[in-house]
């Protein structure tokens, strides 16, 4: 499932101001926000929520993330979106969805986070990361 003209705000109880970059770890495998991290900031605009999940999951497995057949059996089982990212839970990004449904990253302190956040009535659909907590 991708999202289209879609905003989706840093988590309530996100605990940070700004947008941080997540840091890796020596000698340990590449987190998953990590790698959602370089290919939204690498790319703004050029992947959708899907190619984004998938490209994760064949990087984290060493497969090529252009084969269709492996991609076809990684979408037959449902997977978190985007909304349960680390990225607008823990760090402080918004993730914009554009008319294609291609992803970019915004800082929860620049300007055009708080411009996206008030575009409510300009046909954007605003939705909040998933909580890291119960309230």
């Amino acid at each position: 499932m991708n999202y289209y003209d879609t905003f989706i705000l840093a988590a309530d109880d996100c605990p940070v101001t700004k947008g941080i970059i997540p840091a890796v770890k020596e000698g340990n495998a590449k987190p998953i926000h990590q790698i959602q991290y370089e290919l939204m900031t690498g790319a703004p605009y050029q992947y959708t929520q899907d190619d984004i999940l998938f490209m994760v999951y064949a990087e984290r497995n060493c497969i090529s993330n252009n084969d269709a057949e492996i991609r076809a059996e990684f979408f037959e089982k449902s997977h978190p979106c985007l909304r349960s990212s680390a990225l607008p839970k823990k760090y402080g990004w918004g993730l914009h969805f554009n008319s294609e449904g291609k992803v970019a990253l915004f800082s929860k302190d620049s300007s055009d986070y708080k411009s996206f956040e008030n575009e409510q009535n300009m046909g954007l659909k605003l939705v909040k990361a998933m909580r890291n907590k119960r309230a």
